[in-house]
């Protein structure tokens, strides 16, 4: 039975998103993007946007299941605030959906993806360009991250009730 994911990377500025079918053992690669909010406006301006333009992906690609993937908090405090509430109203459009939402940390989707939790960016872009047989590493990185996430969620299936 084919499973449509979405994976999300969110951000502020920009959150990027990426779907996959998997299923009998192959994923395919559907489509991916980023969702880009104009600097100049407020907070809470761009938080509607990104529920706005989330919610109408949603709506088009019709998932069956979600991967998110956790905070990172490094030192940046007031970015890991703006990111934490763009993944709040990422979130929120999920459950919205009504679909289950997989949490994921930026490690273990670079376990999925590369096989080493300690991989970079260009690593984890390019094997998620050979993973889906794609013929150019998915732009931006934010989108590959994305990608990245709906893999994860593929390769650590769960039955949910």
């Amino acid at each position: 039975m084919k499973r449509r994911i979405i994976g999300v990377d969110p951000g502020l500025a920009s959150s990027g998103w990426g779907v996959i079918d998997a299923g009998r053992g192959r994923l395919k690669y559907v489509a991916h993007g980023c969702i880009e909010t104009k600097v100049g406006s407020s907070r809470a301006e761009r938080l509607f946007f990104i529920y706005k333009s989330f919610k109408e992906i949603l709506e088009l690609y019709d998932p069956a299941e979600s991967a998110i993937e956790t905070l990172y908090f490094a030192r940046n405090v007031s970015s890991a605030m703006a990111v934490a509430e763009a993944r709040g109203v990422l979130c929120m459009a999920l459950a919205e959906r009504g679909l289950p939402v997989r949490e994921f940390t930026p490690n273990a989707i670079k376990q999925t993806a590369v096989g080493w939790g300690g991989a970079d960016k260009a690593q984890v872009q390019e094997m998620v360009r050979v993973i889906l047989g794609l013929s150019d590493i998915p732009k931006p990185d934010h989108a590959a991250d994305a990608l990245g996430a709906a893999l994860c969620c593929a390769n650590n299936r769960v039955e949910f009730v």
